[in-house]
């Protein structure tokens, strides 16, 4: 079903309650690997999906499952609105579990491979947690000269290292228990051309839209447990959103992209889209599921 802008998409709900999920809500801001991302969040088993696009974003022709997925005409470039459309849809959904991501992200959790994503809420759901962290993984492609917007799913590589944490504070300079800000990737390599409050890696992937949530305009929650990478007895399983939209950007606005013509260094390796690569890299944990 189509909706002509969130306000309308909001009536509708009103009508008719979204049911069931998790949900998965899509913000294209162009249509790069469009229908791509939309498959791999229907084969994750995301019940419902919805996608926000701009008038002047063609939908995808073939999906696969085009029942599953509500288009939400939605501005997406124009900046906080992202962060409005997935706070709307948290008051929407009261209760569910939600992911968001952008066109050409791909969310990987632990052995999604094999198991659903229900799966993996169930076993986060037993740990009385409520979110689950993730880290954003940069992508591109091998050669730019053959893919000059750096978007290549068959040849796509990411950092094999260069990956930190800082501690995270608050603005009276506490420090915020079992918080660290990340940093890596694409990110840290060019940092000189990416503003400094866009620089960190870290991003809720999967939380419930509990009472009172918001995501705030720097990709937190404002229920601060929310953003904590473990629980405090042990370790927590986390994700990873393995992402072309930081190179993307990188070689298409005016002020990088003839400072770029090659992604690659000595710590790029090859991206096999598994989730056990990103494990042995240690770019997202199990915890305790087995």
């Amino acid at each position: 079903m189509i909706h002509a802008s969130l306000q309308a998409f909001s009536s509708h709900c009103a009508r008719q309650p979204l049911g069931k999920g998790p949900f998965a809500i899509v913000i294209a801001e162009d249509a790069t690997e469009l229908a791509s991302t939309l498959d791999h969040l229907t084969h994750l088993g995301f019940r419902r999906i919805f996608l926000l696009a701009p008038d002047d974003v063609d939908l995808p022709d073939h999906l696969a499952d085009p029942d599953l997925i509500d288009v939400i005409r939605h501005p997406t470039r124009r900046p906080g609105t992202a962060q409005a459309a997935v706070n709307m849809l948290i008051r929407l959904a009261p209760g569910q579990w939600l992911h968001y991501c952008y066109n050409a992200e791909y969310l990987f959790f632990p052995f999604c491979e094999q198991r659903r994503v229900g799966e993996a809420i169930a076993f986060v759901t037993e740990e009385r947690r409520n979110s689950v962290l993730g880290y954003v993984v940069d992508l591109y492609a091998e050669d730019l000269s053959h893919h000059p917007n750096a978007v290549s799913l068959e040849s796509a590589h990411l950092d094999s290292s260069g990956y930190y944490a800082e501690t995270r504070r608050t603005t009276d300079d506490d420090v915020l228990d079992r918080q660290l800000n990340f940093f890596g990737g694409l990110r840290w390599r060019f940092e000189e051309h990416v503003p400094e409050a866009k620089r960190r890696i870290d991003r809720p992937a999967l939380f419930q839209a509990v009472e009172g949530l918001q995501l705030r305009e720097d990709n937190t929650l404002s229920i601060e447990e929310m953003n904590t990478y473990s629980c405090p007895w042990h370790h927590s399983l986390s994700a990873a959103i393995c992402s072309f939209r930081v190179a993307k950007a990188l070689r298409t606005n005016p002020g990088s992209r003839h400072d770029i013509d090659n992604f690659r260094w000595h710590k790029s390796t090859r991206f096999y889209w598994s989730s056990r690569q990103l494990m042995e890299l240690g770019l997202m944990e199990p915890g305790q599921w087995f």
